[in-house]
Formats: C-alpha cells, sequence, structure tokens
C-alpha cells in the first residue's frame, strides 16, 4: 500500500506549498499596510505677513517665501495682507513672483489691501476677504519733501499702473474693469463707483462682482474653507538679510550712502594713500548697490556705469591736464548709474527727474563735504598724516622767501620741462624752480608768473600768443 501513502504524502506537500504562499502574501499586505490606521502626511500651508507700508524689501521675502513653499510642495501660500499700500515698484515685484509661483497662493485681506496691496491681492490665485476688508483706492502719487502732501503724478503714469492691474487681474480671471476702476478714476462702474472716485470695495461687494472668492475671518477659518484645517502651518518672516535691504533701500538712507560714499572717495583722492576716507567710501556704496541688487532695482549695467565714472573721473585727475571731456563723461557716467539705481519698472519721465534730482542733490553734499572736510582735516590731531600742512610758521624756524623773489612777479618765460605741476621754467635766462596754478603745461611752452606764494612761484600759461623778448 505504499504508492497510496506516496500520493498522499505528494498531495500534502502541495497544499503546504500554498498555505506558504499564502502565508507570505498575507504578510507582505500586513507589512505595507499603514500601522493602526496612520493618516496620510500632512499638507503644509506658508503664511507670510504684508503689513505695513509695502516696500522693496519685502520683495526679495516674497520671493524666497514661494520658492521655499515649492521646493517643500506645499499645499499653498497664504498672504496675510493689512496694508494701505507703499511703492508700485515693490508691488509690481512682488505681483511677477506670484504670477510665476509653482505653487498655490492666497491672498487673505485682513483687514485691508489698499493701493499697491491691491496689486499684490489681484495676482494672488484667489483671494479671501475678512468680514469688515477693503481693497481698492490704488491711483499713484507722487511722494513730497518730508512733511508735505503727496502730489498726483501724470496721466502716464496712472496708464501704466492702470494696464498692470487689468493685466493682472485678466490673468487670473477677475473682472479687469474693477482693477481699472481702483487706479484711473476716469473709469466709472455701474452701481459701484461714478467718474471722478477710486473704486473701494467691502468685503460683501468684492463677493458679489466676483473680485473675492471666499469670506474668512481668521487664519482657521480660512483653511478649513480650502479644506486644509489639518495642514501643518508654517508662518514665515523677514529674515535679518530682508530686513537690511528694506533699510537700506530707503530713499532716505540711500541717499547718504550715495553721499558718504562718494565723499569718501573724493577726501581719498585728495590725500595720500588708502585709508579710512577710501575703505568707508567704498564700503558704503557697496552697501548702497547691495540693496538694490537685491531688489532688481540695479544690475550689472549700473555698477558698470558707476565704475566707469569712477575711472573717467580719476583719469582726468591723475592722467589727463585740466578738465575735460572725460571728466564730464565721468560725472555724467556716475549720476546717470546712481540714478538708474532707484528707480524701478515702470519709471515715467517725473519719476525719472525726481530719482535725477536726489543723486544730484546726494553729488552736491559730497562735493561740499569734501571741500569742508579737507579744510578741517589739518586740524584734527589723528587725521594731520593725511593731509600736507603747508604753513611755515616762523617760530619754527622757517623763514620768508627773499625779497628777491617778487621780482619774478608779472615776468614771462618758457617751460623748461614739463610742469605736473612743478618743474623748471627759463625767466629772463634764469632757470627758475616753478609750480603751473593746477594745468598741466607742456615743456617750450611760454608762461607768465601769477604770484609769489611763500616759497612758491606760480605760474601760468600764456595762451594766445608766443611769450614778449
Amino acid at each position: 500500500m505504499k504508492p497510496p501513502a506516496s500520493a498522499g504524502a505528494a498531495h500534502r506537500v502541495r497544499w503546504g506549498g500554498h498555505a506558504g504562499l499564502v502565508a507570505l502574501i498575507v504578510l507582505v499586505g500586513l507589512v505595507g499596510a499603514p500601522q493602526g490606521g496612520a493618516a496620510a502626511p500632512r499638507p503644509v500651508v506658508y503664511v507670510a505677513p504684508l503689513h505695513g507700508m509695502i516696500d522693496l524689501g519685502l520683495a526679495p521675502f516674497v520671493d524666497r517665501v514661494l520658492r521655499e513653499a515649492s521646493a517643500a510642495n506645499a499645499a499653498a501660500v497664504v498672504l496675510d495682507i493689512d496694508t494701505f499700500g507703499g511703492r508700485v515698484d515693490a508691488a509690481v515685484l512682488i505681483r511677477d513672483a506670484l504670477l510665476r509661483a509653482r505653487v498655490p497662493t492666497v491672498a487673505f485681506v485682513n483687514k485691508r489691501a489698499i493701493s499697491a496691496g491691491a496689486l499684490i491681492g489681484l495676482a494672488a490665485e484667489r483671494i479671501a476677504m475678512a468680514d469688515g476688508g477693503t481693497i481698492g483706492a490704488a491711483t499713484p502719487v507722487q511722494a513730497g519733501a518730508p512733511g508735505a502732501a503727496a502730489a498726483p503724478t501724470s496721466e502716464k503714469t496712472v496708464s501704466y499702473v492702470r494696464k498692470e492691474f487689468r493685466a493682472t487681474a485678466e490673468s487670473r480671471g477677475r473682472p479687469p474693469e474693477l482693477a481699472e476702476a481702483m487706479v484711473d478714476p476716469d473709469v466709472v462702474v455701474a452701481g459701484l463707483v461714478e467718474k471722478g472716485k477710486l473704486l473701494t470695495l467691502t468685503t460683501s461687494e468684492a463677493l458679489e462682482r466676483g473680485l473675492a472668492d471666499l469670506r474668512a475671518d481668521s487664519l482657521e477659518a480660512l483653511l478649513a474653507a480650502l479644506k486644509l484645517e489639518n495642514a501643518e502651518v508654517r508662518h514665515a518672516s523677514v529674515n535679518w538679510a530682508e530686513q537690511l535691504v528694506r533699510v537700506f533701500t530707503h530713499p532716505v538712507l540711500s541717499s547718504v550712502l550715495m553721499t558718504i560714499g562718494v565723499l569718501g572717495l573724493i577726501v581719498e583722492i585728495r590725500t595720500p594713500g588708502f585709508g579710512v576716507p577710501g575703505i568707508v567710501g567704498v564700503s558704503s556704496l557697496a552697501i548702497f548697490f547691495w540693496g538694490h541688487w537685491l531688489v532688481r532695482l540695479a544690475g550689472w549695467e549700473e555698477l558698470l556705469l558707476v565704475t566707469a565714472g569712477l575711472v573717467l573721473i580719476a583719469v582726468e585727475i591723475f592722467v589727463i591736464p585740466g578738465f575735460g571731456i572725460a571728466g564730464v563723461l565721468g560725472i555724467a557716467a556716475l549720476a546717470g548709474g546712481l540714478t538708474l539705481s532707484v528707480i524701478g519698472s515702470g519709471a515715467t519721465v517725473p519719476v525719472i527727474i525726481h530719482a535725477a534730482g536726489r543723486v544730484a542733490l546726494a553729488l552736491l553734499a559730497a562735493a561740499a563735504g569734501s571741500l569742508a572736510l579737507l579744510k578741517l582735516l589739518p586740524r584734527l590731531p589723528y587725521a594731520r598724516a593725511l593731509v600736507l600742512d603747508t604753513g611755515l610758521a616762523s617760530q619754527a624756524g622757517y623763514a620768508s622767501p627773499p625779497v628777491s623773489d617778487q621780482r619774478w612777479l608779472g615776468k614771462q618765460g618758457t617751460a623748461r620741462t614739463p610742469l605736473r605741476p612743478a618743474g623748471i621754467a627759463d625767466i629772463d635766462g634764469a632757470r627758475v624752480d616753478v609750480v603751473s596754478d593746477g594745468e598741466y603745461v607742456d615743456e617750450g611752452a611760454p608762461l607768465e608768473v601769477v604770484s609769489v606764494e611763500g616759497n612758491r612761484i606760480v605760474v601760468r600759461r600764456v595762451r594766445g600768443e608766443r611769450r614778449k623778448e
């Protein structure tokens, strides 16, 4: 009876193999299944506050938050907006960053998005407004003198900002006429705003007209409406570098940095060696360009233009005699580069003129300050080594030049060597050590003695005719 026994054994082996395979499948399923009914990973939401004035320092902050959120595969970025506005160019930079963002964006108007804040709100994919919120009133104005009221800008500026608002609204599927009416008082919206008035919408009006998407009185209510109530909320804040950018791009401080930078370089050129004035000047201009570089106002073009201006001015001082085309081009390049570094996109003629006036005032202040400082340096104990004090007091053992030197006054002669500015001249057949009045003089040029100052015989080139024998 062994064959039947053998068949039964084979049958048991086959069933044992099937049972082992089933057990293995069950085990793999148990290992791969979520343990204890664990939920999927929580979504991540970034919250970036935009409170107070909209300035250039907020642009790199928003751009950084959007990049971090995209890298973290965040479910949304919420911009918590509460502002009366600010700089249009800063709002345009933030608007551009929002339009190219690779992460869902929500503008939470809590409680107001006025002027530049309205443009930022329109650039987000969705707009949520708190009860009692407002959005609109975005006509551009030009800042006046400190303490003075802001003045209206030109029609060209209004037209540019109006089209920015319209294009932004169109890109997000919002009513473009409402966006235009926020900027231009000539735009009429029936039932909302008449001609001559700017449009500002309340929360209910914005929802009714399709400008806003939902109402939320708190961040928790907003997340619930977005079905993200269980999301991990990451609150972003301005870091130290972005805060410094906000400080260094302030119009007043940027003008001060320009003045100190140019002042330091002028004093450094007029004093021997390279010391504290040069370091302060270069550092001030570096800080100025660093801040404006980060907010995309200054680029390689502006930096090269300013550098070329400084090089041309140095060439004019040290290489080319007199003051001519190199000096004029140097000043123009320096002023042009600094002006372009403080104006943003869409700048109109009045804005450019205002920026050029700021730069011109900074350069004039630097020139006046350098003259005053060069006169003051010889009197300061720690600065006497920087400037040569040419006073020769008789108490120190110095004597006045011989009276006979006065006989050269008014005499004419010829330069025996180039005067740069010192050299030798032939006057009445005598070789005389002279110094020019600041102009480079070629060898053989006719000269005239214009003054005798201490131990210096100062001469000037005679133009238009050779000296009289």
